[in-house]
C-alpha cells in the first residue's frame, strides 16, 4: 500500500465549515493551511491549524511532494494547534522517505511525540534556521 493511502484511508478534504460524510460534528475542526517555500536549498513546509484524519490531506500532499523532490524536508509545526495519530503516522512515513526535521512544535504536539516515543525518532529543532543549517 502506498504511504499516502496509509495516511488517508478515505480521500476527503475539509475546509472550515464543510462536513465530511460520517462526521458527527462533535469536534469542529478548523483544518490546516499549508505553505511551501525554500530556505538555504531546503524545502520548508509551514502548517497552521488542526491536523487530524479529516484535515490532513493538504499537509500529506505537500510532504509527499517535498520528500519526492528533496532529501531533507523541514516542517514548521509552530502553528499546529491539534494533532492526532494521523498526523503522527504522516510524519513517520515521511521520515522513511526523507530526512524530516520538525520545528517548534507546540507543547501539546510535543507531548504527543513524548507519549508515543516519536521524539526519539524525529529530529526536533527550535527554529527553521537551525533546521535548515544542521
Amino acid at each position: 500500500m502506498p504511504w499516502d493511502e496509509a495516511v488517508m484511508p478515505t480521500l476527503c478534504r475539509r475546509t472550515a465549515g464543510t462536513p465530511v460524510p460520517g462526521d458527527t460534528g462533535e469536534r469542529a475542526s478548523q483544518g490546516v493551511d499549508v505553505v511551501r517555500y525554500e530556505s538555504r536549498g531546503t524545502c520548508v513546509i509551514a502548517a497552521r491549524g488542526d491536523c487530524d484524519l479529516h484535515t490532513i490531506t493538504p499537509l500529506a500532499a505537500a510532504l509527499k511532494a517535498a520528500s519526492e523532490e528533496h532529501s531533507t524536508v523541514v516542517l514548521d509545526a509552530s502553528g499546529i494547534t491539534f494533532a492526532d495519530s494521523a498526523f503522527l503516522n504522516l510524519l513517520i512515513l515521511t521520515h522513511r522517505t526523507a530526512a524530516l526535521r520538525l520545528v517548534a512544535p507546540s507543547p501539546r504536539v510535543r507531548r504527543l511525540f513524548e507519549i508515543t516515543g516519536a521524539d526519539t525518532l524525529l529530529e526536533i529543532r527550535d527554529t527553521v534556521e537551525e533546521a535548515v543549517t544542521s
